[in-house]
């Protein structure tokens, strides 16, 4: 798919800077096949049907930006640096993004509360490799914020340490917010169980690669982040039993469409393997997807691995539509935006 094709201009005012009062308070726009229709988020519950099964995506955000210093010599030194973690990469090891005043360095020493900080190697982009002396997860904890997006042009503030977290979020281990699940309250989740909908949980670590546009023509040639799943046996026999019943499989944002999809059973379509293992699926137009049966999604960015996944589950054309209709109706858009519901998978994604 040409990168291009992904791209329109999103208006700056439409970027939610903040999350709505209420987290259910949100819009959602309808997408069924070439028609466009216009709802409420806390309307979702009602979309559902008796045998449909909904799979969130639990995992939990880190507070992974964290302030820290470079130490002061006899030389001077000093300076304000900030890093955010990824992921770990060995036992002390961790993959982190840094931002300082000078350019960080292999062998940088780092002083942050309660922990001292060496830079091991630096990659492209800002990517490095820190060695780790002390319990970072608790220092984080106590002393980082959390990663909120930086198209939202902030600073996080404390109503973020909720509100960019989902009210089922489980396993620590996420740089960024599966946002669609951002909507669902537990009155909204009991109402779905109370209307005979089971409720199913996979995990899936969000990287900061999902904010990052696309930057080759050709989408063929991008190199897809690396993203950590586990779909366990029980969620497998979830998705059965939803097809032997007849029902939808439901997935909360696109972060579960690539985990159930990574997943998929390589002789029995519609099925799953069990799986714990990392991804790297790419989900572009002309995509035969196996597992997934319809989406509840957020707005995304132009030229984004996202919009390409909407794309290929509604029909490139159907979400182009969808697009100018909410822009047209201005819907707040990204992660603290407003929800598009696609009740089933387009012409282009069967």
């Amino acid at each position: 798919m040409k990168t291009s094709l992904l791209d329109y201009t999103l208006p700056e005012q439409l970027i939610a800077t903040h999350p709505p009062a209420d987290r259910d308070g949100g819009r959602m726009l309808i997408l069924r096949q070439d028609e466009v229709q216009h709802a409420r988020v806390r309307d979702f519950v009602g979309q559902l049907r008796d045998g449909d099964l909904l799979v969130l995506n639990d995992t939990k955000v880190r507070k992974a930006r964290l302030a820290c210093q470079r130490p002061l010599t006899a030389h001077g030194g000093g300076g304000r640096v900030e890093l955010l973690f990824l992921h770990p990469l060995a036992d002390d090891v961790w993959a982190a993004l840094g931002h300082a005043t000078r350019p960080l360095r292999a062998g940088d020493k780092l002083c942050a509360p309660d922990l001292d900080l060496h830079v091991v190697e630096r990659g492209e982009r800002g990517a490095l490799s820190i060695r780790v002396d002390g319990d970072l997860e608790a220092a984080l904890e106590l002393h980082g914020s959390m990663p909120i997006p930086p198209y939202l042009a902030r600073e996080a503030e404390a109503a973020d340490e909720t509100r960019y977290q989902t009210v089922f979020a489980q396993h620590l281990g996420s740089a960024a917010a599966p946002t669609a699940g951002l909507h669902l309250t537990p009155a909204m989740l009991k109402s779905v169980e109370a209307q005979g909908v089971a409720i199913a949980r996979v995990t899936l670590h969000v990287g900061l690669g999902t904010f990052r546009p696309v930057t080759v023509n050709d989408l063929n040639e991008h190199v897809m982040h690396s993203e950590q799943i586990v779909v366990s046996p029980e969620v497998a026999h979830a998705v059965a039993q939803t097809r032997h019943r007849g029902g939808r499989v439901v997935a909360v944002g696109t972060t579960v469409v690539r985990a159930l999809e990574s997943a998929k059973h390589n002789s029995q379509p519609g099925q799953l393997t069990p799986t714990k293992a990392a991804t790297e699926l790419l989900i572009q137009p002309g995509y035969a997807f196996s597992v997934v049966d319809a989406l509840l999604t957020n707005f995304h960015q132009p030229k984004s691995t996202l919009l390409a996944l909407v794309s290929a589950f509604a029909g490139y054309e159907q979400t182009v539509k969808a697009y100018q209709a909410a822009i047209l109706q201005e819907y707040r858009f990204l992660s603290y935006g407003d929800a598009m519901w696609i009740p089933q998978r387009g012409v282009s994604g069967e």
